[in-house]
Order: C-alpha cells, then structure tokens, then sequence
C-alpha cells in the first residue's frame, strides 16, 4: 500500500501571530512538499472561528483532523502527516 496523493492540511490563523509564522515554517521544513495542498483560514474573517478559537492560534488539521495547537515540529508533522495519508487510504481500498 502507498501513500494516497495528497492530503489537505489546514491552519487556522490570524496576521500578527507569531506562532502562526513558526507553524508555517515547521510545515515547510518537514520535507513533505508535494504531500500536501496548504489552506489558510484567517479566523478574524469569520465570527464563528473567532469564537471558537480566540487566541488558541494556529489550529492546524490534517485531512480533517485536528492534529495540533500553538507549536508544530517537522518531524512530528511528517509523521502525522504520512499516518493520516495511509489510513485514509485504507479507508478507501
């Protein structure tokens, strides 16, 4: 069994974070180009995410998956990364 295409990761963030920046660099140092496809959600553009998530920024998800919160580290990511790829590849065999 392989690795299924590409999965879609998501973070959501606001401008002036920090955390968000160093997300965004953990994500690009894992080694995993061409894995995945980067969506950004500003949280300030929406109310609801606002409320949910406040200050509790970055939130980065994996297919879906809520898979961290503030801190992020490429080797971990790619682990993460690569065992959600292969489950949901299992899932649709």
């Amino acid at each position: 069994m392989g690795l299924i295409n590409r999965a879609t990761v998501t973070i959501y963030s606001r401008p002036g974070c920090h955390l968000c920046d160093e997300a965004r660099a953990a994500i690009r140092a894992s080694g995993c180009d061409g894995e995945f496809a980067l969506e950004e959600v500003d949280i300030d553009h929406d109310p609801a995410l606002r409320e949910r998530y406040g200050n509790d920024v970055p939130v980065i998800f994996i297919n879906g998956v809520k898979v961290f919160k503030h801190r992020v580290e490429p080797a971990e990511f790619k682990r993460k990364l690569r065992r959600l790829m292969l489950v949901e590849e299992q899932l649709t065999d």
